[in-house]
């Protein structure tokens, strides 16, 4: 169950950059998407902490933010219009290869 708590963390990870991103327009700040920030920084903490009742720190820390980063690379290319490059992709294979390789690593 630790593993799925974590898989949880890493997505809602996902919604703080983005509800950040959002939240700053010309006009000012977007109380809606700033606060649709806190929410998933919060629920992210908390499934960490759930998560690291069984996986030792580091392992859940740095499974954690690798879901949050390849998430949030793939969220920047389809909803903002990010640049997208071959070897933009190659080194976010990397981080992908880590976390499956710290997963692998638990067993």
């Amino acid at each position: 169950m630790a593993w799925i708590y974590l898989l949880i963390a890493g997505v809602m990870e996902w919604g703080w950059p983005m509800g950040l991103k959002f939240a700053s327009t010309d006009r000012g700040i977007h109380y809606g998407y700033a606060a649709f920030a806190v929410v998933s920084i919060l629920l992210s903490g908390f499934f960490l902490f759930l998560a690291q009742r069984e996986i030792p720190v580091g392992t859940a820390y740095a499974v954690w933010v690798g879901i949050g980063a390849v998430g949030t690379f793939f969220l920047g290319i389809w909803l903002l219009g990010e640049p997208s490059s071959l070897l933009r992709y190659v080194f976010i294979g990397f981080i992908v290869m880590g976390i499956v390789g710290l997963k692998i690593a638990s067993l």
